[in-house]
């Protein structure tokens, strides 16, 4: 478990009436790049695989997860196959 990551399972029902699908999209390929998060983010995979490295560990996120990144959260990103997701920054 990390502090600054939580990953959800959420119903199609509450995604929709969060308006997630609404949201932007990002896409990004195979690669490996450092972030900072200056703001709270929540986004919705809707495909690919990435692993998080942070000073806590590995936190691996898939097609289907909800995720929040909490502001302050530095890390690396390891994009293992190619991610599409909606995003929100709080």
């Amino acid at each position: 478990m990390n502090s600054r990551i939580t990953i959800e399972r959420l119903s199609q029902d509450a995604l929709n009436v969060m308006g997630v699908f609404d949201w932007p999209i990002w896409e990004k390929e195979v690669s490996v790049f450092d972030w900072f998060y200056d703001t709270d983010e929540q986004c919705y995979f809707i495909e690919g695989e990435v692993e998080i490295e942070t000073n806590e560990g590995i936190v691996k996120i898939k097609k289907g997860d909800f995720v929040t990144f909490k502001k302050g959260l530095t890390c690396k990103w390891h994009v293992k196959s190619k991610v599409s997701k909606h995003y929100h920054f709080l």
